[in-house]
């Protein structure tokens, strides 16, 4: 645990994650554009990088988790992020992006000498603290083993293996992306029609989630919908900008898109 690990993007997932680093006896720097973001972490012996740069170490290993593939992107194709990074070097991109921008990162990253590992994340800030989030994982399988000590100090409570092609993990974040935004639609439109007849939304939520729906998704946000405790998701730009690149790479490959489509257009208007 000597080298220093970088971390790239301290929002409501990234802060727990590289908390739990350091907690794990890991040295880590750490970069945000709102510096002040860091301060718990500084509190904690993490190092306050104040450039992307000044978070790589030569040969090393760097996380990213930030918005977008635009901010993947932006922060790969700084100023001497590649250069220092350099041979032998790792960038574990933790994002929800297109398979089609990992692609074109680990081609750029090889031309430099490193890896790119695809890990992005199933899980909240919760889950992160209780270490109980999920990853799937893509890339070359020697720079996987390298970095799976890390995904589960990071709190990676299963980690899933999706071969070294990248771009395999980041289809299998989207399609989950995908599948969780589905099934909240169709527990807010259900148990509002429970409501709306003057039914019990909760009692319904209860009895389907514990028999023909019981499954963590259809659990928790049916709890949350009937309780009226889901602002969070409705109010969060997430699953807008991840129906949208899950509907962007479908339409690529001329894959169906009569469902993304319908949801893309009701999360844009605002009628989720």
């Amino acid at each position: 645990m000597n080298e220093t690990i970088g971390f790239i993007g301290l929002g409501n997932l990234g802060l727990p994650i590289a908390a739990n680093l350091l907690r794990a006896g890991y040295s880590i720097a750490v970069y945000n554009r709102t510096a002040s973001k860091a301060e718990s972490l500084i509190a904690q012996g993490a190092r306050l990088a104040t450039r992307p740069v000044d978070a790589v170490t030569t040969g090393g290993i760097v996380a990213t988790l930030v918005w977008d593939d635009a901010a993947v992107e932006s922060i790969v194709m700084s100023e001497g992020f590649l250069e220092k990074l350099g041979q032998g070097g790792i960038h574990i991109s933790m994002s929800t992006v297109s398979p089609e921008t990992s692609r074109k990162l680990a081609a750029i990253h090889a031309q430099h000498g490193s890896v790119l590992i695809e890990a992005p994340i199933f899980g909240v800030a919760e889950a992160a603290v209780a270490r109980q989030l999920l990853i799937p994982v893509a890339g070359p399988q020697n720079a996987q083993e390298r970095v799976r000590p890390l995904l589960e100090a990071m709190g990676g409570q299963n980690i899933f293996d999706f071969g070294e092609v990248v771009g395999a993990a980041t289809q299998v974040k989207l399609v989950g992306n995908f599948m969780i935004v589905s099934a909240v639609q169709t527990l807010r439109e259900a148990l509002s029609m429970v409501e709306k007849n003057g039914g019990d939304p909760k009692a319904v939520a209860d009895m389907l989630t514990q028999t023909l729906f019981a499954a963590p998704i259809y659990k928790n946000y049916g709890r949350m919908i009937a309780e009226k405790k889901d602002a969070a998701f409705s109010q969060s730009r997430i699953p807008l900008k991840d129906v949208g690149i899950f509907k962007k790479t479908a339409e690529q490959v001329e894959s169906p898109t009569p469902v993304s489509s319908l949801l893309y257009d009701l999360l844009s208007s605002g009628e989720e």
